[in-house]
C-alpha cells in the first residue's frame, strides 16, 4: 500500500471520527456570532470540512479506470 492511500484514509477516519460531537452534545453555549449555538457552527464547519475532503479524495483516489470515456453500460 502506497504512502498516499494510507494518508488518506487515516485522514478520512480522523474526518469520521471528528463528526462524534459528543463534547457539545449537552450546551448551547457560547453562542457563535452572538445567535448560533455552538453545535450547529461545529456542523456547519463540519460540512464545509467533509466537502473539502471529498474534493480532496476525488481528485487524488478517484480510480482512472472509472473515466476511461466510455459511456454506462456499454460493454466493447
Amino acid at each position: 500500500m502506497d504512502a498516499r492511500r494510507v494518508i488518506l484514509t487515516a485522514c478520512t477516519l480522523i474526518l469520521f471520527a471528528l463528526h462524534q460531537d459528543f463534547w457539545n452534545w449537552r450546551t448551547a453555549y457560547p453562542l457563535v456570532f452572538g445567535f448560533l449555538p455552538i453545535g450547529l457552527a461545529y456542523h456547519a464547519a463540519y460540512t464545509l470540512a467533509a466537502a473539502a475532503w471529498l474534493a480532496v479524495l476525488v481528485q487524488w483516489a478517484w480510480p482512472d479506470h472509472l473515466d476511461d470515456g466510455h459511456e454506462r453500460g456499454s460493454h466493447e
